[in-house]
């Protein structure tokens, strides 16, 4: 009996120094497969710089997925025995391995290394891993790559066909969420993908990605990101107007005759652009147009006419992508055109000014007439009294006859 404790209590030391040397010599040098391909075949670790194989007892699907996911190769389809991809050769390095399926390295596992075992080249650990998840494709269903605020966008990501159920998930750069997953068939080969309702937030570059599950414990893996698409969204806001002539015109008038301008404006600028000024009057519309080199542009006019009385509209139009795009258009900006105001018109006053120093003149010429003319009728001292003699002698001639 005493006998049988050593022997066990020996091999349970023995195992556990094993352990703690390959640790602490830092003996593990990796991981991979042979006889088979990248991704399938026999299992051999690397244990102080000489590679060996793994006796297949207690290897399960656990452990297999731990190789699997060491080397990059997804999920462990199935454990292999019995030299399914032929007779180990060399060392046989591990005796067993016990791992829970979440290790990232066979290292961090339960290892027994090779002491006394009764373990051949017959009995070593195989895999056979799903394999590298390949790069999908991402493509727009449109034919243009620009939109409009408010449409919707659809992408479709090519993926290679899985035995299993995988989300697809459509990222925007330097966005770690996903802004749209569709849960894919396990038979699809193309998903579709759609931007409902987008805004200028939405610009920018886009990947697609897909993740599948599988492995034991089951664990989700995702694919390298697809190729980038760049998308523009165009938002035309509604340009703002405004007009300038004259102060001495009223409001919301132009005096005939005068210049004015009208200058539309806009937050949203886009290389190519231009404003639109459309004139509605009473007998038809009249459009007029302006490259937008800027955000505002102006429409100048040298001599308002009754022609240019009505309702003002502005709009911004721009090309991009092979889309014309085009703004809502800005709010009436009623403009009348007066007659200029007779007691504000400078030829008016002119005329006035000419009309009363006219009169003033023709007054004034009078005055002085009329002057003259009285002193030259004013009669002498001496005439007085020889027209009074001669009516007196006159007067008692006239008696005589009598």
């Amino acid at each position: 009996m005493l006998t049988f404790l050593h022997i066990l209590l020996t091999g349970l030391f023995g195992a556990l120094w094993d352990g703690v040397t390959a640790f602490s010599l830092g003996a593990y040098g990796g991981v991979r497969v042979v006889n088979g391909d990248h991704c399938s075949g026999i299992v051999e670790v690397n244990l102080l710089e000489q590679w060996g194989t793994v006796c297949d007892h207690g290897w399960d699907l656990r452990a297999a997925n731990v190789v699997c996911m060491e080397l990059g190769c997804g999920f462990a389809e199935s454990t292999s025995h019995n030299a399914e991809f032929g007779l180990g050769s060399g060392v046989i390095a591990l005796n067993s391995v016990q791992c829970t399926g979440h290790e990232s390295s066979l290292i961090h596992c339960g290892l027994s290394l090779n002491k006394n075992s009764l373990c051949s080249h017959e009995n070593v650990a195989s895999v056979k891993c799903t394999g590298l998840l390949f790069q999908p494709r991402l493509s727009l269903l449109s034919p243009q790559s620009v939109f409009s605020s408010g449409e919707s966008v659809r992408f479709y990501c090519n993926i290679m066909q899985l035995n299993r159920v995988s989300d697809v998930h459509l990222y925007k750069h330097e966005i770690a969420t996903p802004l749209v997953t569709q849960r894919a068939d396990p038979t699809q080969i193309r998903v579709d993908l759609t931007l409902s309702d987008v805004e200028t937030f939405y610009q920018g570059s886009y990947s697609c990605q897909y993740s599948v599950t599988g492995g034991f414990p089951s664990q989700r893996i995702s694919s390298p990101p697809s190729n980038f698409i760049n998308i523009t969204v165009v938002d035309l806001l509604t340009p703002q107007l405004w007009y300038n002539t004259s102060p001495e015109a009223p409001l919301g008038s132009v005096v005939k005759g005068q210049s004015f301008n009208i200058t539309c404006s806009t937050l949203q600028h886009y290389p190519g652009g231009s404003f639109q000024l459309r004139l509605v009057r009473s007998n038809g519309t009249v459009r007029q147009s302006l490259p937008a080199l800027s955000h505002a542009v102006t429409f100048t006019f040298p001599d308002a006419q009754s022609s240019n009385e009505g309702y003002y509209y502005c709009l911004y139009r721009v090309q991009l992508g092979g889309r014309t795009f085009v703004s809502r258009e800005s709010q009436p900006l009623p403009i009348a055109v007066r007659d200029p105001d007779p007691v504000l018109s400078p030829m008016v006053i002119s005329w006035l000014v000419s009309g009363v120093t006219f009169v003033v003149a023709v007054i004034i010429i009078f005055i002085v007439a009329k002057v003259v003319c009285n002193k030259e009728k004013k009669p002498s001292e001496l005439e007085r009294e020889t027209r009074t003699c001669v009516d007196n002698t006159y007067v008692a001639v006239s008696v005589n006859r009598l």
